[in-house]
């Protein structure tokens, strides 16, 4: 939900802050009973979530973020295309500036599918015309094969290889990882969903660490400029359920406190 708005200016900061201080669980996903969603395709499904979206993204924003387009600026938001075992990128802006009918419905659809945990809730089926022939990809959370992404890494080799000569600007990077990098100490009860959503965890902060250390060493390569901020672990506020309002509110302020001093952005990842 962060992502257009901020790509959008600041005018649209008090969007961000409502989206991240006052929605709860109810405003995500309706829960499934362990019967029915095991039998299903999610433990639950994302209706709330997808009446959210549409909420914020309006026709309105869709012509803003479509004027950004034609001015040379990219909005992309990643999801992962599970029957091809692929992740792909979308880029909305060109989505936007389409004009086709469905593509405010596209548009919405791949935000939600880029948050939506397989075997948590429900994937997000998308519709495919190729060939005259008409089916459907299963679309899910982009982090189930990367966390944060920037560009590929050979892009400005490529660019040389192209053009016969490098890109005379100079690049700035600014990684913004909505978690903690330093592990932390949990109690694991002996029982099997414990131990799996434990397990899980663990991948998903190590991928992420390992997401950052590659876009490092890009940003190593190409010569450019590079900036990460992350969770720290002086932030220790604890909650028992996700998108538990209070818990969020705490973060946005931890963070906002941060940046309102002028937040000291790291220039390599831990370690």
């Amino acid at each position: 939900m962060i992502a257009p708005f901020a790509f959008l200016g600041p005018q649209y900061d008090d969007v961000i802050r409502n989206v991240a201080t006052s929605i709860g669980p109810k405003d995500v996903f309706h829960a499934r009973n362990r019967l029915a969603g095991l039998a299903s395709d999610g433990m639950a499904d994302c209706g709330p979530l997808q009446r959210l979206v549409a909420k914020y993204i309006t026709p309105e924003i869709l012509a803003a973020i479509a004027r950004e387009y034609r001015k040379g600026r990219v909005l992309q938001i990643g999801t992962t295309d599970l029957d091809a075992g692929r992740a792909v990128t979308w880029n909305m802006g060109a989505i936007a500036s389409s004009d086709a009918p469905g593509a405010l419905e596209l548009f919405r659809k791949i935000m939600v599918a880029s948050t939506s945990i397989p075997g948590a809730v429900s994937p997000v089926m998308i519709d495919v015309d190729v060939d005259g022939k008409h089916f459907q990809e299963m679309h899910v959370d982009g982090g189930v094969i990367t966390q944060v992404f920037l560009y590929p890494p050979r892009s400005l080799m490529e660019w040389r290889r192209a053009t016969g000569k490098p890109l005379h600007r100079e690049l700035h990077t600014y990684v913004i990882r909505n978690g903690k990098l330093e592990p932390e100490w949990s109690g694991v009860k002996r029982r099997t969903l414990n131990i799996g959503g434990r397990a899980i965890s663990a991948l998903i902060q190590t991928q992420g660490i390992n997401d950052l250390e590659r876009i490092y060493a890009t940003a190593q390569q190409d010569g450019a400029d590079f900036n990460l901020a992350y969770i720290g672990s002086d932030f220790n506020e604890l909650h028992n359920e996700e998108f538990n309002a209070a818990y969020m509110k705490r973060l946005f302020d931890y963070a906002y406190q941060l940046s309102a001093k002028g937040y000291p952005w790291h220039k390599t990842p831990p370690g």
